[in-house]
């Protein structure tokens, strides 16, 4: 766990402690020696995916789900 930083401190420190943060060091901040909050680094969201790219890109048979002809699964079974 990171060392506290007093309350007092934080306030005229505030910049530096939040590039501190940003670049993923967690900064405790205590008032009279007790925790009290946690300065952390964001976590960006995930950029929305996208449906459709591969939209006419594949050619699926008209069959694919059909059964396996019977030969074919006697013969995995070797």
């Amino acid at each position: 766990m990171a060392q506290p930083i007093n309350i007092h401190d934080a306030k005229t420190q505030l910049s530096r402690l939040v590039e501190e943060a940003a670049a993923g060091k967690e900064i405790i901040i205590a008032k009279a020696g007790r925790p009290m909050a946690r300065l952390v680094p964001l976590v960006s969201a995930p950029k929305p995916k996208k449906l459709g790219l591969l939209k006419g890109a594949l050619d699926i048979a008209a069959d694919f789900d059909a059964p396996l002809a019977i030969d074919f699964l006697i013969a995995g079974k070797v």
